[in-house]
C-alpha cells in the first residue's frame, strides 16, 4: 500500500465491539478481525472473543478463551492465534498459553510457559514465535526471551536481553528482533537492543536520547520511531512536573558514520546520540516542524502507507484522550 499525502486515506466506521472492553487483545488473519479478552466494567478479566469481517463489516462471536484474560500477547502464526500470557481475574500474572484454531473453530491448549508474564513484547517468524520480556508475580521485570515452535508444541529458552523490562515494543528486521521502550516498575527504559536469531546473540545500540514513560515506538522502511510520552522529573530537573511531550526521536541503522553534531538527512533534524561514530547507527532529534501536533502518552502508534500513525492516548488537556494524526516517515 502507498499513498503520496495523507489525503489518500479516509476513516471508514464499523460495528462497535459487541463487548465493552479495555485491555484486550486484537490480530488480524486473513481479512478479519480477531479480538481476544480484556477487562469489562468490574475491571476484571474476560474470556470473551469475537471477530471482525472487514469486508461484511458483521461481528461474530466466538467461543470464549479457556483462560479469562487481559494483556496478552497474541500472534496470527497460519491459521491459528496464539495467545500468551497476559493476567487473569485476580490480575496475576498468567502462564497458560492457549491457541485459537480458525478452520475447525475451537480453542486448545498449549504448553505453557515456564515463568508467568505480563506486558510480553512478541513477533513471529518461519512460524516460530519469539516471546521477549515481560512481568512476574513478583511485579519484577523479566529479560526472559524465548521460542515457541507449534509443530513440537515446546518452549525453548534462548539468551536473555541484556535489560529486563516489560511494555516493551519488538520489530522484526531480517534477522534481527530490535526491542526498545518498555518499562521497570514505573521508570521507563530507555535501552535499544536486538537480538541476532543466527548467532543467537545480543547486540546494544545507541540508547533512546530521552526518557519518556508510556512513549510508543513505530518502525517505518527500517528507520525506527519513539513518540510521546510522560517526561518525568529526572536528576537535573527534580522539581518539575510530569508532563505529557510531542517528542519525536528518529534511529537510522545507516547513519552510524556521520558525526555527532552534524545534519541529519533523514528528518533535518541534529544527531544526539553520544556515539554517532558507532556502525550500530544513530538517533536524531528531528525540528520542531516534524514533531506531533498533540501531546500524549499511552497511545496507539503504527506504519500504515508511509506513514506513522499515532492515534489516542492520553493528553494534557485535564488527561484528557487525544485523536489521531498522521506523520510523514522516512
Amino acid at each position: 500500500m502507498a499513498a503520496s499525502s495523507a489525503g489518500a486515506f479516509t476513516w471508514v466506521s464499523f460495528p462497535s465491539m459487541p463487548t465493552q472492553r479495555v485491555y484486550c487483545s486484537a490480530v488480524h488473519h486473513d481479512g478479519q478481525l480477531f479480538v481476544l479478552g480484556g477487562c469489562g466494567g468490574s475491571g476484571r478479566a474476560l474470556g470473551a472473543a469475537e471477530v471482525l469481517d472487514l469486508q461484511a463489516q458483521r461481528w461474530t462471536a466466538l467461543p470464549p478463551l479457556p483462560t479469562p484474560r487481559a494483556g496478552a500477547a497474541t500472534l496470527a502464526v497460519g491459521k491459528q492465534i496464539l495467545v500468551v500470557g497476559g493476567v487473569d481475574a485476580s490480575q496475576s500474572p498468567l502462564a497458560s498459553v492457549e491457541i485459537y484454531h480458525v478452520d475447525e473453530g475451537r480453542w486448545e491448549k498449549k504448553a505453557a510457559l515456564a515463568q508467568p508474564s505480563m506486558g510480553i513484547a512478541a513477533v513471529q517468524r518461519d512460524g516460530a514465535v519469539y516471546v521477549l520480556g515481560g512481568m512476574g508475580a513478583d511485579t519484577s521485570p523479566q529479560a526472559l526471551v524465548r521460542v515457541y515452535e507449534p509443530a513440537k508444541d515446546h518452549w525453548q529458552p534462548l539468551p536473555s536481553m541484556p535489560t529486563p523490562c516489560y511494555g516493551a515494543s519488538a520489530f522484526l528486521q531480517g534477522n534481527k528482533i530490535f526491542v526498545l521502550g518498555g518499562r521497570q516498575g514505573k521508570l521507563p527504559v530507555t535501552a535499544f537492543e536486538a537480538f541476532d536469531l543466527e548467532t543467537k546473540s545480543w547486540t546494544r545500540y545507541p540508547s533512546v536520547p530521552s526518557r519518556r514513560a508510556f512513549a510508543s515506538c513505530a518502525m517505518a522502511d527500517s528507520i525506527f520511531f519513539s513518540l510521546g510520552g510522560l517526561q518525568q522529573p529526572g536528576p537535573h530537573n527534580f522539581y518539575s512536573r510530569p508532563h505529557f511531550v510531542n517528542t519525536v526521536e528518529m534511529f537510522d541503522p545507516a547513519q552510524g558514520e556521520a558525526q555527532m553534531g552534524k545534519e541529519c538527512c533523514l528528518c533535518s533534524g541534529v544527531r544526539s546520540d553520544a556515539d554517532s561514530l558507532s556502525p550500530a547507527g544513530a538517533w536524531c532529534k528531528p525540528s520542531r516542524a516534524i514533531r506531533m501536533r498533540e501531546k500524549r502518552a499511552d497511545f496507539v502508534a503504527g506504519c500504515l502507507g508511509g506513514y506513522v500513525v499515532a492515534m489516542g492516548g492520553l493528553g494534557n488537556a485535564d488527561w484528557c484522550g487525544c485523536g489521531g494524526e498522521w506523520a510523514l516517515s522516512a
